[in-house]
């Protein structure tokens, strides 16, 4: 049995090792423009052909072309060999451009597997944190998380948030739409899509984003411009602690709770730039609500999440209450307890990824 036990996790850790390869394959197609350039074709195209629109090398474009052809996420004319290695013609499927290039789309990948590509990068950094007790600054990830995380997050707001999660929460939605024009405050808005999807569903309302990291404000600044919404929105790297002289009608808070070294101190802060009426909406990680051991599949890559990249970024910064990606229920509620909110309601909003909760003082 013990033999059986071992054989079943070697296959595992293969397989798992495979789905490794095959990411970084992904990102190599991805940040080389190589899927793009096949789908702007319109045909077949040899190594050389993609190499020349690609301005890449034929020899290293021909390996690539083959290990996708092999794993089946391209086609190939040819592939017994009944033509020779340089002539062999590759397509990408619609089917999978769509989950590849189409970053509207909710079965847009590309991203997602950037992000995860790019959270191992400062693992030396978390290892000594292991040693240490310390923590990784959010700014040691690069752009390929950062980019990757803001623009998988960003098929959400653009499929979801202006559609079915704000016009799921009736008295939010009525403000929203209501006059005066609501004011808005998106903290930890990173590269900005949550804030701008907030305005374009809103046409009235005036929607702030605020974030520490300022590469991220840098950002969000860029994908502003063309979006239609400019006069409407701005964005600071601010703390929210400093915004204690103005007010909002709405304070969202999507994916960044469980980061903060201080929630409970963050928290506070926002109940006071509350208005009137105000509430906050916060949006976090699916966590069951206990602990349980094996898990699924979810729990898993949100264990994996929290040990590369969210508990380093929240333990960064000292005291900290080290909560990790696996905020349970009972936990944000603990916290807005502490806070001085009066309510925490748990929103019936579906979602794969996230559970929404609705604060009020």
């Amino acid at each position: 049995m013990a033999s059986a036990e071992a054989d079943q996790l070697v296959e595992r850790l293969f397989e798992a090792a495979l789905g490794l390869g095959e990411v970084h394959m992904v990102y190599v197609g991805d940040r080389l423009g190589l899927y793009r350039a096949l789908a702007e074709r319109g045909a077949p195209a040899t190594a050389g052909e993609l190499a020349a629109a690609t301005g890449t090398n034929e020899r290293y474009v021909r390996e690539w072309l083959e290990q996708q052809a092999v794993t089946g996420i391209l086609e190939v004319d040819g592939p017994d060999g009944e033509a020779e290695p340089e002539a062999r013609q590759y397509s990408l499927p619609a089917e999978h451009a769509e989950v590849l290039l189409d970053a509207d789309s909710p079965r847009f990948m590309s991203a997602f597997l950037r992000m995860m590509v790019g959270i191992v990068r400062p693992l030396p950094s978390v290892l000594e944190s292991f040693r240490s007790g310390g923590g990784v600054p959010y700014a040691n990830y690069d752009a390929d998380f950062l980019e990757g995380q803001g623009d998988a997050n960003r098929v959400q707001f653009v499929n979801f948030l202006g559609q079915d999660w704000l016009p799921a929460i009736p008295e939010v939605d009525a403000r929203l739409r209501a006059d005066p024009p609501a004011r808005v405050a998106d903290i930890a808005c990173g590269v900005g899509w949550s804030t701008i999807a907030i305005a374009r569903a809103y046409p009235a309302v005036h929607v702030d984003g605020f974030d520490l990291d300022e590469e991220s404000i840098r950002l969000a600044r860029e994908n502003l411009i063309r979006s239609g919404v400019d006069e409407r929105v701005r964005f600071d790297a601010r703390d929210a602690a400093d915004l204690e002289a103005e007010k909002f009608d709405l304070v969202t808070v999507f994916e960044a709770v469980h980061d903060m070294s201080r929630p409970v101190d963050v928290l506070r802060s926002l109940r006071r730039i509350l208005a009137n009426g105000g509430r906050v909406l916060i949006a976090d990680e699916r966590a069951a609500d206990r602990f349980a051991a094996p898990g699924d599949e979810l729990e898993r890559i949100f264990y994996v999440w929290s040990v590369l990249h969210c508990l380093p970024v929240g333990m960064a910064e000292q005291p900290s209450a080290g909560t990790g990606t696996l905020m349970r229920p009972s936990t944000l509620c603990t916290y807005a307890r502490e806070a001085g909110f009066a309510t925490v309601d748990e929103l019936q909003i579906e979602n794969d990824f996230w559970r929404f909760y609705l604060l009020a003082p």
